[in-house]
């Protein structure tokens, strides 16, 4: 049985809501690697999640994600490391989203470039646009990092001010790569 868990965590983007699938044997969310992430938001994001009946609020659950996160903000870490729940999204929003995984900290990338490596180009970088849109977990799967063709921020759920933010932490505010 699963059971849906969350906190609430400060950050420079606002309260981050953390949501996750307690997934052990005994439903316990504090037991290590007990819970899987399923989604990270920020307030006002479009598409955003809101607390559920029936989910548990547990913050020690998510103290790991808590720190990983603090890490990043504050610039001493470069990835994360975190169970995220399986199944979500479609079969081509879940190819699009592991693109996102592999872009490296500090780099940029064009949604055209996302389109190529997913066999969507042409008229299909407006279906990975649409993909990216919907990544639940921002910030830990870094959709922040990818921007126009023109190295213009466009798009982001979070929107474009806390896009920017993301991409001034890892020192590419904007700037696409050669």
């Amino acid at each position: 049985m699963t059971t849906t868990v969350y906190a609430r965590v400060e950050s420079p983007l606002g309260e981050l809501l953390l949501v996750g699938e307690a997934t052990s044997a005994t439903d316990d969310a504090d037991a290590a690697g007990g819970v899987r992430l399923r989604s990270l938001s920020v307030p006002g994001q479009k598409g955003g999640v809101a607390v559920q009946d029936g989910w548990r609020h547990a913050p020690e659950a998510f103290a790991d994600v808590a720190r990983q996160l603090e890490a990043y903000f504050a610039g001493r870490s470069t990835r994360f490391d975190v169970p995220l729940a399986e199944g979500l999204g479609t079969e081509f929003q879940r190819r699009v989203w592991a693109v996102l995984e592999s872009i490296p900290y500090g780099s940029t990338v064009s949604y055209g470039q996302v389109a190529a490596q997913v066999g969507a180009s042409g008229a299909g970088v407006r279906a990975v646009g649409t993909a990216i849109g919907r990544n639940p977990l921002l910030v830990v799967r870094p959709c922040h990092r990818v921007i126009g063709a023109d190295g213009a921020l466009r798009g982001y759920a979070g929107g474009l001010e806390r896009k920017k933010l993301l991409l001034g932490i890892e020192g590419r505010a904007g700037r696409s790569e050669p």
